[in-house]
């Protein structure tokens, strides 16, 4: 098929990429006793805002009334057969750790990689002599968390992750069986096939406005574009993107990637638009406590800090990112909190702000902090015993025991989220 790499150079190994149908509604309709993909379950963040995020909805309230991952609680109709709910983390993470354990019985550790609370890939190469080929272990699976959990997942087989990856999400979620398997010598059948271009993976909608001026369409387009000018546009990862649209992934899951720079971040989705400053402000404060705190106790400070903000969808402007190298190391609430809200006052001219994320990087070891010629000594003393004593205070009787006054003015989502789990509630 004029692959752009002799053939038996290429990798060939038996990946599935495995995702459970509607995890959170699935937990929530096998909760209820009924079958997943009968149910009419929607899990919704705060189901008394108007404004709040659908986190899952079941395949029939997808299929039928068009409410998915992203929808808005007004969005929903008012149908007696929908039944909406709060999520339980707690609750996903036990049924998560169930699933992994099944997943654990056909393969090593090393073999394993999660890629989301409800989506992995494995690689059963080595499997095969226990429990046969791969069409036979992906099937296995799925009929021993269906006997076990009562819950339907779909594979994707692919020669490597890559092409297990795109099987599962551009056929394998939509077969009788739920199961798909892409090769090599499916590529130009299937992968160039993938349409609109944002659905291959790695392609988001900024990237296919940048190949549209390239006069790249599709993914056919793509494999047969001048890889050079790729890279020239996007740099190694143009040339990514090239061997993507072949198929081509040299990705080994036993081979784990380090991470090449560690860094403590979150991020937040608000129930509303919000307009006012002072409003925006209070929330980037809020969840630099909570960051200031894990570099605490994790004994490292900060040199680095980046602010991400997105508008309202409902607006062209999409948002910023600006990231910038701070005066000293620091894990302090008082001073990183000054530093955010500094770069956000800069660049920010008035969006209606939805989503903030911020993150803390560059991290050095706590203790050697330089000293600030700006900042009395004696001040940054008193913040460090204040950050301390907020930090025990906190370990000992919960986050809702000591909070800045703050959070109790409008715009403050501190005490909404102090009893969360992975920013959202726990069991109900």
């Amino acid at each position: 098929m004029g692959i752009p790499i002799e053939d038996d150079d290429l990798p060939r190994r038996d990946i599935l990429c495995i995702d459970v149908k509607s995890f959170f509604a699935s937990v929530e309709a096998v909760r209820r006793r009924i079958h997943p993909l009968y149910a009419y379950v929607i899990v919704i963040a705060n189901k008394d805002r108007s404004g709040s995020v659908v986190l899952a909805a079941s395949p029939r309230v997808k299929k039928e009334f068009g409410i998915r991952t992203g929808s808005r609680n007004y969005e929903i109709p008012k149908d007696p057969r929908l039944v909406i709910v709060e999520p339980s983390m707690s609750l996903y993470l036990q049924v998560n750790k169930m699933i992994l354990d099944i997943y654990r019985r056909f393969v090593p550790d090393e073999d394993l990689h999660i890629y989301s609370i409800d989506e992995v890939f494995l690689d059963v190469t080595a499997s095969r002599r226990l429990f046969g080929d791969k069409i036979t272990i992906a099937r296995t699976i799925q009929r021993t968390i269906w006997q076990e959990l009562r819950l339907v997942v779909t594979i994707g087989i692919g020669d490597n992750p890559l092409l297990a990856k795109l099987s599962l999400d551009n056929e394998g979620k939509d077969t009788a069986d739920g199961i798909a398997h892409w090769a090599y010598e499916d590529v130009p059948e299937k992968v160039w096939a993938i349409h609109p271009i944002t659905n291959m993976w790695g392609i988001s909608a900024g990237y296919a406005k940048s190949l549209h001026n390239l006069g790249v369409e599709s993914v056919k387009d793509l494999a047969h574009a001048d890889k050079w000018k790729l890279k020239k546009k996007f740099g190694i990862l143009g040339l990514q993107l090239y061997y993507h649209a072949w198929g081509i992934d040299y990705s080994i899951l036993s081979e784990k990637a380090g991470p090449r720079e560690k860094s403590f971040s979150k991020g937040q989705i608000l129930m509303r638009d919000y307009y006012r400053a002072d409003e925006i402000i209070i929330v980037i404060k809020e969840m630099t406590e909570d960051v200031a705190m894990r570099l605490r106790q994790h004994g490292v400070s900060a040199a680095g800090i980046a602010l991400g903000i997105s508008y309202t969808r409902d607006i062209e402007d999409r948002g910023f990112r600006h990231q910038v190298l701070l005066p000293r190391s620091t894990n302090q609430t008082a001073e990183l909190s000054s530093h955010f809200v500094r770069l956000f006052k800069k660049h920010w001219h008035g969006q209606p702000v939805r989503q903030i994320h911020i993150v803390c990087s560059r991290l050095e070891a706590a203790g050697h902090e330089q000293l600030d010629l700006f900042t009395p000594v004696k001040l940054d003393k008193r913040r460090h015993i204040l950050d301390e004593t907020i930090d025990q205070l906190r370990d000992r009787f919960g986050k809702k025991a000591v909070f800045y006054a703050y959070s109790l003015m409008r715009g403050g989502t501190y005490l909404q989220r102090a009893r969360h789990v992975g920013g959202h509630k726990g069991m109900s």
